[in-house]
């Protein structure tokens, strides 16, 4: 698939309009130069040597450009895009998560082959962590981190840097294929339990009841609904004085519909309204109203008249 040349770099080999080679591999820790290059362990793709953009220039091939990366001694394969080519030539650098899915060593030797991908319409993760829990929009933080990805690989276990903390996730199923492109897609993403997510248990609280209150609750069941059986406070803030509580009431005492007339102290009983029946008295001649035939009264004696 590859030649050496005097300084041991591989050339390239087209099959077909498709790009195939095999790189030395690095993380991105390895990267000389002055800059921060911890951008692309936030993402899926890797760094690649100028060479590799001489070749790819000249295949027809589809962009954007991803790639099919193999370690052979392992038979472990994901899928990646590129971000640069300005590596050493012979060389090509890996975000290290992608390394460990690989099972790649520092300056092991992993395959690149071009391929073209279907666009996602569906992927479910699983975190690796309980802690992914903790975040408050999860699907936002997601969509997020992939902008960094171009593709993903069934079974890979990405990682995604939110708050300055790494949360794994494994790609547990992708559609169309088992390896689909992210790129300006529409995706539905869902969510898997994480790894070693234990449900809260639920104890359930059974209080002790007494005989009398055993009682009252059988007899506040058979009235229903009994009002002012509340507490007062003061509008000051005081607390109220101790005040010896009522007796229970016997629920073979009252019954539903009978007062109580034997009133106790510290009880609450209601009557119904009721009015009494006017004893109705036989008319007779002498029980008659005879309308003016009441005698006046004076408040001047009169005198006598000689």
């Amino acid at each position: 698939m590859f030649s050496f040349n005097m300084f041991d770099h591989p050339i390239p080999r087209v099959f077909q309009n498709r790009f195939s080679t095999t790189y030395r591999c690095y993380s991105v820790s390895m990267l000389a130069g002055p800059n921060d290059r911890s951008d692309v362990e936030k993402g899926g793709k890797i760094i690649m040597p100028p060479s590799a953009l001489d070749q790819l220039s000249r295949l027809n091939i589809t962009y954007p450009m991803l790639f099919k990366l193999t370690n052979k001694n392992s038979d472990r394969t994901t899928h990646c895009g590129v971000l640069e080519f300005v590596a050493d030539e012979g060389i090509c650098y890996l975000p290290h998560w992608m390394m460990q899915n690989l099972l790649l060593e520092e300056g092991g030797l992993v395959q690149v082959d071009s391929v073209n991908l279907q666009v996602a319409t569906y992927s479910k993760f699983q975190p690796q962590s309980p802690d992914f829990l903790d975040i408050t929009n999860p699907k936002a933080v997601l969509e997020n981190a992939l902008r960094n990805f171009a593709c993903l690989t069934k079974g890979d276990v990405i990682a995604i840097n939110y708050n300055e903390k790494i949360y794994e996730l494994r790609v547990m199923e992708t559609k169309p294929d088992k390896a689909v492109s992210i790129i300006e897609c529409d995706m539905n993403v869902d969510f898997d339990a994480p790894l070693g997510y234990k449900e809260p248990e639920r104890h359930g609280h059974r209080e002790e009841i007494t005989d009398i209150e055993a009682d009252n609750t059988e007899y506040m069941a058979d009235l229903g609904f009994r009002a002012f059986t509340g507490s007062g406070n003061r509008l000051d803030g005081k607390t109220k004085g101790i005040e010896p509580s009522p007796s229970p009431l016997n629920p073979g005492d009252i019954r539903r519909g009978i007062p109580n007339y034997e009133f106790k102290i510290g009880t609450l009983t209601f009557i119904r309204n009721s009015r009494p029946q006017v004893k109705r008295v036989e008319e007779d001649d002498t029980a008659r109203f005879i309308a003016f035939s009441g005698e006046g009264q004076s408040l001047r004696k009169k005198g006598r008249n000689p």
